[in-house]
């Protein structure tokens, strides 16, 4: 099995590690509550997907 010559430094890891970002949630809007909501989900509050009901949530 192949094994390193040479330890690499501390500047090539992290520059090799340095596109290792974490990213934001996107949100979208919700079209009948305006709520936000993940895209591509059924809204957590309306329980709407693409303009028909999915999930019942009984309000109080």
């Amino acid at each position: 099995m192949a094994l390193p010559k040479r330890k690499k430094s501390r500047a090539r890891r992290d520059n090799r590690r340095a596109h290792w970002k974490a990213t934001a949630v996107t949100y979208v809007t919700c079209p009948n509550c305006m709520e936000p909501m993940l895209p591509h989900h059924a809204c957590p509050s309306c329980g709407q997907y693409k303009g028909r009901e999915v999930v019942h949530i009984e309000e109080e």
